[in-house]
């Protein structure tokens, strides 16, 4: 996650205790709608830093220019790994006040990335020096109630372009074996399973309450409220869920808010090492 101002040295200092032990960094790009340092500044500074970013990048506030122009300055800082993006609600955040763009949604962003690789300019035909050579991928809840409308929003997503799939937070592995079985493997799409680290029952309270999408279990809840030690429990919780996570899909995305220093603690936890994953 950026900052929230103008000095990256935190972030940059948990991104780089992660070096060795992780592929890619995400960076999130005005997540929960939650003004924070771009996701585009942050990610050059990881490739400064010699670590391989995934530029997350959201559509709520850009237009169509906007979203071209960032596209563009990606390709030219070495940028190559895109999520798209339609983004959090205005409402959900701490400027409600603020006016959402959405000229695009994360459909027609993969789109543009695809025709930026295709070397296809929106306006004048062809881009004067070539294609680009972006990596896009998509956003997928696992957790989502019509299992058929979710695989035709991610049949347009592929048709779009995107290359793999990134899921919001999964809880148990057979919602995640069901979408990867019925939903991603169908489509060919590599799947990063969503593994968010669990810091209290009182912090999984507060996530099913605000957080999109999120659908904590009682039984995850009950383990972190009976436990003497819930930073303890919620690493072995996070562990378990790499473990079977890496059975199911290509990967994991491990989500360690504000306590990014913990996930080579998971990763020794689930007997994990960069040459396994």
């Amino acid at each position: 996650m950026p900052p929230r101002g103008g000095d990256a040295s935190h972030s940059l200092a948990m991104a780089k205790g992660l070096k060795g032990l992780v592929h890619a960094i995400n960076v999130t790009d005005g997540s929960r709608a939650v003004m924070r340092m771009s996701s585009l500044a942050m990610c050059k500074l990881l490739i400064e830093a010699g670590l391989e970013p995934v530029l997350q990048m959201a559509c709520r506030d850009r237009n169509r220019i906007a979203l071209q122009a960032d596209l563009l300055g990606a390709q030219a800082l070495g940028i190559r790994n895109v999520l798209c993006l339609t983004g959090d609600p205005v409402r959900v955040g701490d400027q409600p006040d603020a006016r959402p763009v959405h000229d695009y949604e994360s459909v027609r962003l993969l789109e543009l990335v695809q025709a930026f690789n295709q070397s296809k300019d929106p306006v004048s035909g062809h881009l004067p020096d070539g294609g680009t050579t972006l990596f896009p991928g998509a956003a997928a809840d696992p957790n989502c109630l019509s299992f058929s409308g979710l695989r035709r929003r991610l049949e347009r997503k592929k048709d779009a372009g995107a290359r793999f799939l990134q899921t919001q937070m999964v809880m148990e592995p057979a919602v995640l074996e069901r979408f990867c079985r019925e939903v991603a493997n169908p489509l060919e799409l590599p799947v990063l399973a969503g593994v968010f680290l669990l810091k209290s029952a009182r912090n999984a309270c507060f996530i099913n309450r605000v957080v999109p999408g999120a659908c904590i279990p009682d039984s995850l809840v009950n383990r972190l409220e009976e436990s003497p030690d819930p930073r303890r429990e919620g690493i072995k919780i996070a562990a378990e869920q790499v473990q079977s996570y890496l059975n199911l899909a290509q990967g994991v995305h491990l989500m360690a808010v504000k306590a990014e220093e913990l996930i080579p603690e998971i990763l020794e936890s689930a007997g994990i090492s960069l040459q396994q994953l």
